[in-house]
């Protein structure tokens, strides 16, 4: 699989994501649904804490990777929710963002502000798409259900 990260000098030089990332060759595309910062019980980590709740999300997306046999080094594209946008949560949010992906060739990204999410104390919800060379080592795996 060949990937590359493209930025066009016909538009201004992006911060923290490329505009354009395009892979070719075998793969496999592995897309991961919103995750927020919920803990393994399912209550909201870090209530009122950005950074707290950026650090909940990103091992929530790092169990995901692995599950699916991908590392963060395949992460092509991020989308991400902010609830009430301010410089300093998107600061903090950026903080923990750089030690996950790779700051030299970033994922394509796309960041919006919006008034809420699913659940009152949320503040953050990431998505992700993964391309892995070959075939990823997926594993079926049971959630254990709730009687």
């Amino acid at each position: 699989m060949r990937r590359q990260h493209l930025n066009p000098k016909e538009l201004s030089e992006p911060r923290g994501y490329s505009h354009t990332v395009a892979v070719d060759g075998p793969m496999t595309l592995v897309t991961i649904s919103g995750q927020v910062a919920f803990g393994p019980d399912g209550a909201v980590v870090g209530k009122g804490d950005m950074r707290a709740q950026a650090e909940q999300v990103y091992q929530n997306l790092s169990h995901n990777l692995r599950a699916a046999g991908a590392e963060w080094r395949d992460v092509i594209k991020v989308n991400v929710y902010v609830v009430n946008l301010t410089p300093e949560s998107l600061k903090a949010y950026r903080e923990v963002r750089s030690r996950y992906l790779d700051t030299k060739h970033p994922p394509a990204s796309t960041l919006v502000g919006v008034t809420r999410l699913v659940h009152e104390d949320l503040l953050l919800e990431v998505e992700l798409v993964a391309a892995v060379a070959g075939k990823a080592a997926v594993k079926p795996q049971a959630h254990p259900r709730k009687r």
